[in-house]
């Protein structure tokens, strides 16, 4: 201990205040408060004015009579309620995503990796324009090519499915002539949701820290090895966000399927066949509306109703996923890890030790001092030398 070290701080000098002083807001500063406020807001009242218009509407179709001459005949004959009528709708949105997803996202994923990581720096911006003029393409005219290319493309593929793998229930039924099947739905789907999850995860994998990469590569792992180490798991919680943002953009899709498949409202999982196609909600809206009378009408924004359930429920279920597997989140598994000074700080050495061995405190305050500042790394010297006795 040093002589008079105790005495450096002075009993009635008072402790720096480590907060700074917050300086007083101009009038420039507090208008972007309130226009950014103000905008945030608005949002919110977007959104509760589309749901509340939803539930108006709605509400007289779902609590109808579906024996009624209203809802008997035309586009809703043949359902006894709401529920039976828009269940095989869901079924049918659900499952094209899917299909959508499972083709769509591996290969998206890898045109990202090859752009941002394998191919020279001039293709890979030809191939990044390139991808991201895909995404503006309008929907009918993806529509339009999967009917002349898509579907005569994919009928001998259809035909060696059926012949080798229809045993399973999945490829079973009669194998379409015209191609308008779930299967070319799918394909178009999932070159549509190419676009946005390419861009993603382009964008998140050229964020990857530098010094993962090369301390991969440094400790003799391969191109391959270093991506699946260092890139993927630093890019995980933004792959998700991509994938479940090109599902959002599958759920709600409705030219390309309306123009591609021939559907029905059925549950059904068959691909190859154009009697069993499950409709989608968004396609039997665009399809049914104009010959539709007004009960009808809202029984089809009813079933709108039930697809912007599902897409805030994706997006809540997305959001917490990505909460999860965010990089330094506290998942499964997963520890917070107590932030250690570095070892080469002696301050933080002295105030370790100095904690870790048998003290004899002068007062209380002093000690929930000392404890709070070691804890932080922030204790000084003097602090040290003046609130804690060997």
């Amino acid at each position: 201990m040093r002589p008079g070290a105790g005495a450096s701080r002075g009993s009635g000098s008072p402790r720096p205040d480590a907060s700074p002083r917050v300086a007083k807001s101009r009038p420039a500063d507090r208008v972007f408060r309130f226009l950014s406020t103000g905008s945030a807001s608005l949002i919110m009242l977007i959104l509760a004015g589309v749901a509340l218009f939803l539930i108006i509407k709605a509400l007289p179709a779902i609590a109808a009579n579906w024996s009624s001459s209203d809802l008997s005949e035309g586009t809703t004959r043949g359902f006894s309620s709401f529920w039976s009528y828009v269940g095989p709708l869901l079924w049918g949105t659900l499952w094209s995503s899917v299909i959508a997803l499972v083709l769509g996202t591996p290969v998206a994923i890898g045109i990202a990796l090859f752009i941002s990581h394998y191919a020279p720096r001039g293709l890979a911006s030809v191939l990044g324009y390139l991808v991201d003029l895909l995404a503006a393409v309008p929907s009918v005219v993806f529509g339009l090519w999967g009917i002349f290319v898509i579907r005569p493309f994919l009928l001998p593929f259809q035909d060696w499915l059926s012949q080798y793998f229809g045993w399973i229930p999945l490829f079973a039924g009669p194998v379409s002539r015209t191609g308008s099947t779930m299967l070319a739905g799918g394909v178009v789907l999932a070159v549509m949701i190419l676009p946005i999850i390419t861009s993603i995860s382009r964008e998140i994998f050229l964020q990857t820290p530098r010094l993962n990469e090369e301390a991969a590569l440094a400790l003799g792992a391969t191109k391959w090895e270093m991506v699946k180490l260092a890139v993927f798991p630093y890019a995980r919680s933004g792959i998700v966000s991509a994938t479940l943002l090109g599902l959002g953009r599958a759920l709600g899709e409705t030219m390309a399927i309306a123009l591609i498949m021939s559907p029905a409202l059925v549950y059904s999982i068959k691909i190859i066949t154009d009697t069993a196609n499950s409709q989608t909600i968004a396609a039997n809206i665009a399809l049914n509306f104009p010959e539709s009378n007004p009960l009808q009408r809202d029984a089809l924004i009813a079933t709108g109703l039930a697809l912007f359930v599902v897409s805030l429920g994706v997006n809540m279920v997305a959001r917490l996923i990505v909460d999860r597997t965010a990089p330094g989140s506290s998942g499964p598994g997963r520890r917070r890890r107590r932030l250690q000074p570095p070892p080469s700080d002696p301050t933080a050495v002295l105030a370790t030790d100095a904690l870790k061995s048998p003290v004899r405190v002068r007062d209380e305050d002093a000690a929930r001092r000392a404890e709070g500042d070691a804890a932080t790394g922030e204790l000084t010297l003097e602090e040290a030398d003046g609130n804690v006795t060997q």
